[in-house]
């Protein structure tokens, strides 16, 4: 059991034998049986077939000695208790074979055997053999030795002897195996059915679950397949296959050792040899003349082999022969006569004559035979005179005489491969049968070949790649369905008239200048890098999509060929990237849907008539200055590439979403885009009021307006944003303004109002906001890098409580942020017994109830004069999740208490020297590049129960050391970044 596949030596010490099996895991290769694959150490034993002898002794094991003992007694005493077993339980087969029994204990086995395996590492555990070696043998070593425990030993009842008799001294065993039975009620019919579709490896398996499953695996429906290639299996082992399996129709031994020993064998036992394969080794001509006894052999396949001595004739005579390959092999002659084979191939055999009787072949491979005269392949040619498919690429020798002959004979002839022939021409050759034709590398192929191309009124697939001294081609053949053109480097002209042509391929042809094409069946056409094609002429009314890349050479005439009537009614994508030779580009087309422009630098002019046109790209076309989309099918425009568009009409019915970010010199634009919600004019320094309020008249369902560093942008135009009520935000940064009062009139139902570097507003600006509750459903409020004084900040945080993301980036006259007691020069604050805050106007007694903030998000980043911020619980901060105050480089106090807050980033705050921190909630706080001491951090952390991730990288009074402080006064930690060494 334990001495591996195909090992005809034993030394009967199983523990030995195993280890060395063990230690080949370098060494190991597939081995397939059939149609699986073992490990090169493994040999053919009972792991692989564990339901029969093949030597026809005993009723476990293959061959004399495979079988490993436990030393205590004789094989035959054992294998004739097996066989006396075997006997008891075929008494009872007719009340058990029903139910295949799993037995738990093989589970605790196998648990053992791999716990083994780990302590010992000289073993490996079954489940990771099965995951390691998945598709092969190698994984049933742990339950060989299960098995061969239970065969051999006679220890244990398992599952191939399930007597319910018990044996002597182990009357209790055999109890509660039976108390631990699992079965399965399958009849053998349904267990053969459910078998067929299990591979070898499965089978092999099975085999070993119980006596019905073994009987079931090993039934020869399952092994008519020996595969034996590439693996080292004697002659006698072989001879034991073939006998157990004598009905097998298909053999593999390609590569094996004595090869002629084996497959005389093959031919000698296997009456019903279908499929024969070997190679890789020396055959005599006996093999040959054997053959003749093996009356159904139907295909013969010789691989990388020596046939004969290298002087006399091998002659090849069968009568039912249907398929011969030989290839790769040395032969000086070779002899085949089979009336019935139909396919042969000699690929790259090395023979100098080959004698053919074959009257029904009807397929001849003699591709790469150098050394075969151009005599000898027109006589072995000629001799089938039903040939339909030969290939004799690579054969130099080859004439048109010898075309002409074959022509002649072989009237049936629609495959020819002639590739790598260079002294064909096709001069006076006619082929009228030719469905296929390969003349790949031909030198001899000229223009003048076209001529005879053109007799064959059957071609369907046309290669001539590589074919140098080409110059046209001119072809008008009705069925032609494939033609390639790869690599002609004096290619100029082509000409094709072919009405079912659905595929071409014309590449790499850097003369091509001109190409017509008509068919009815054509629907893509790839003609990229063709970098002379100036004129192109479509007649394709299926042709869907063109791909003209890198055609640097195509003129705007282009655009007549495909619009409406210009011969492709049905095209929906078109490709013209890099095609830098266009600058009016014009199309009217009712098909069109995509098109793309990428790259093409020098257009000027584009024009769209394309009702359903829905996708269009235009990067880097940089020159762009007047573009017209009337109408369009378009949802999305990206124009923002395009800096110096200057005049712009669009009409999209379908269209949502516009970029003119970047379009600098635009100074008139006409946008009809009833369904329009986002606009984005960034930059577009030119774009004014009356623009955009034709704009927002038709456009009147924009959600987004984006008129950043718009500063041609008046009041005027900010009125007309009356004419949309779903404006949710608009972005005026980096502009002139010095008056919000038209937003605040006009922009109602604004949410995000982003004001950055509008260095024009004054202090009073902003006094509708918190004074006179302007833009009540405004949410989101971004003053970054503003000129608003400190006061105006204040009343802002202190009266707008509704906002709820707040940027104040880089602004300078900001200095402190102090919500506490007396923050607000406005206000006076008040504290009542429920904790609730309360602000009292001056000279005013009654007091007022603060609502709560609804701020999330508060950002500071970059605000040079900030000192102290101090947001304590009297604040109602109780929303803030997230504060910002990075690189306020003169901030030296934080004092924060916000039950909410998750975020604080004080990255880059050298200053930073007091840090206090009641934040439960905090998850992540950024201190790098801090100048705050260790002590101060683990005391504002040590009330942060939920703090996961801190930041310390470069702090320079915190070290690596200190981390352990760190993480003891703050257990949630799990996350500390530093980038300091101990010190």
């Amino acid at each position: 059991m334990k001495d591996g596949i195909f090992s005809s030596e034993s030394d009967g010490n199983s523990e030995d034998m195993e280890n060395d099996e063990f230690e080949k895991d370098d060494e190991e290769e597939d081995i397939v049986l059939g149609e699986i694959n073992f490990g090169e150490r493994d040999k053919v034993g009972n792991d692989l077939f564990p339901w029969g002898p093949m030597t026809g002794i005993g009723n476990y094991g293959w061959f004399d000695g495979s079988a490993s003992t436990s030393g205590n007694g004789s094989r035959d005493v054992e294998l004739e208790a097996d066989e006396t077993a075997l006997n008891r339980d075929n008494c009872l087969r007719d009340t058990h074979h029903k139910r295949p029994k799993v037995h738990s204990y093989f589970r605790e086995y196998s648990s053992a055997t791999a716990t083994t395996s780990d302590a010992g590492n000289s073993r490996l555990s079954m489940d990771g053999d099965l995951n390691a070696f998945h598709g092969s043998l190698a994984p049933y070593r742990s339950e060989d030795a299960f098995v061969t425990s239970m065969f051999y030993h006679g220890n244990d009842e398992g599952p191939v002897n399930s007597s319910h008799e018990n044996n002597e001294g182990h009357g209790s065993d055999a109890m509660r195996i039976e108390d631990s039975e699992i079965r399965m009620d399958l009849t053998d019919d349904l267990l053969h059915m459910v078998f067929s579709f299990l591979d070898h490896i499965n089978l092999c398996r099975a085999a070993i679950v119980c006596r019905q499953w073994r009987a079931a695996s090993a039934h020869e429906d399952f092994w008519r397949c020996l595969n034996f290639e590439n693996r080292n299996i004697s002659v006698e082992q072989f001879e034991d296959i073939c006998r157990r399996y004598s009905n097998a129709t298909e053999v593999n031994i390609l590569g094996a050792p004595s090869v002629h020993l084996l497959v005389t064998e093959a031919v000698s036992s296997l009456r019903n040899l279908e499929v024969l394969t070997l190679g890789k080794g020396q055959l005599g001509d006996s093999f040959f003349h054997a053959l003749v006894d093996c009356h159904m052999l139907r295909s013969l396949i010789v691989n990388e082999a020596t046939l004969g001595n290298g002087i006399q004739e091998i002659p090849i005579n069968h009568d039912r022969l249907r398929h011969l390959q030989i290839t790769k092999c040395r032969v000086l002659r070779i002899s085949v006569r089979c009336p019935q084979l139909e396919t042969l191939s000699l690929k790259r055999s090395n023979m100098a004559h080959a004698v053919l009787n074959c009257p029904l072949l009807h397929d001849l491979d003699i591709g790469s035979c150098h050394k075969l005269s151009d005599a000898g392949i027109r006589s072995a040619a000629t001799s089938c005179p039903l040939l339909e498919s030969l290939d004799m690429s690579n054969c130099s020798c080859v004439s048109d005489e010898t075309l002409r002959d074959i022509a002649f004979t072989c009237g049936n002839l629609r495959v020819l491969n002639a590739s790598y022939c260079p002294n064909i021409s096709l001069e006076s050759v006619t082929l009228p049968m030719l469905a296929v034709l390969r003349l790949d590398n031909c030198e001899g192929i000229t223009s003048a070949s076209m001529a005879a191309i053109s007799r064959s009124y059957m071609l369907e697939v046309l290669e001539l790649d590589n074919c140098s001294l080409l110059t046209s081609v001119s072809l008008d053949l009705p069925r032609l369905l494939n033609i390639r053109l790869v690599h002609c480097r004096k290619f100029v002209d082509l000409n094709l008239c072919t009405m079912m042509l659905s595929s071409i391929t014309v590449s790499n042809c850097a003369a091509l200048r001109q190409i017509s094409i008509t068919s009815n069946s054509l629907q893509k056409l790839v003609l990229q890098k063709q970098e002379s094609l100036t004129t192109l002429s479509l007649q394709c009314q299926c042709l869907q999509e063109v791909d003209l890349t890198d055609c640097e050479s195509l003129t705007d005439s282009i655009c007549e060929v495909f619009s409406d009537g210009g011969g492709c009614p049905m095209l929906r994508s078109l490709v013209l990237d890099n095609c830098e030779s266009l600058t009016a580009v014009r199309f009217c087309s009712n098909s069109l849907v995509s098109l793309s422009l990428v790259g093409c630098r020098s257009i000027i002019v584009l024009e769209l008539l394309c009702r359903h046109l829905e996708q269009v790209q235009l990067d880097g076309c940089d020159h762009l200055e007047e573009a017209s989309f009337c109408p369009v099918g378009l949802q999305s425009l990206n124009l923002g590439i395009c800096p110096k568009l200057d005049v712009l009409r669009i009409e999209a019915p379908r269209m949502e979403v516009l970029e003119l970010k970047g379009c600098g010199g635009l100074s008139e634009a006409s946008i009809s885009c009833p369904l329009l919600t986002s606009l984005d004019a960034s930059f577009c320094s030119r774009l004014k009021d009356d623009c955009l309020a034709a704009t927002a008249a038709s456009c009147p369902f924009i959600e987004s307006l984006i008129l950043m560093s718009c500063p041609s942008v008046g009041p005027d135009g900010l009125f007309s944003l009356r004419w949309l009520p779903n404006l949710t935000l608009l972005d005026l940064s980096y502009t002139f303004l010095m008056n919000l009062q038209p937003v605040f009139e006009s922009c109602l139902q604004l949410k995000v109002l982003k004001l950055q570097a509008c260095k024009y507003l004054t202090n009073s600006s902003l006094e509708p906001l918190y004074k006179e509750g302007a833009l009540p459903a405004l949410c989101e409020l971004d003053l970054s890098y503003g000129t608003l004084c400190q006061s105006a900040i204040e009343e802002l945080l202190a009266c707008c409580t509704h906002l709820t993301h707040l940027s104040l980036n880089g602004c300078a006259n900001m200095h402190d942020l102090n919500w506490g007691f007396g923050a607000t020069p406005l206000l006076n604050v008040a504290v009542t017994d429920d904790s609730s805050v309360l602000f009292l106007h001056k000279g005013v007694h009654d007091p007022i109830e603060l609502p709560n903030r609804l701020l999330q998000n508060l950002n500071c980043v970059g605000c040079p004069n900030i000192k102290k911020v101090f947001i304590p619980p009297t604040a109602c901060c109780i929303h803030l999740s997230s504060l910002n105050l990075s690189l306020s480089t003169n901030l030296k106090e934080v004092d924060v208490s916000c039950c909410n807050l998750c975020i604080l980033n004080l990255s880059n705050c050298c200053s930073l020297e007091i840090l206090k921190l009641k934040s439960p909630r905090l998850t992540s706080l950024f201190l790098q590049s801090c100048s705050i001491h260790v002590d101060s951090v683990a005391a504002a952390i040590s009330e942060c129960n939920m703090l996961e991730t801190l930041d310390v990288r470069f702090c320079p009074k915190i070290c690596s050391v200190s981390l352990g402080k760190l993480r003891a006064v703050c257990p949630s930690l799990k996350r500390i970044f530093s980038s300091l060494s101990p010190s």
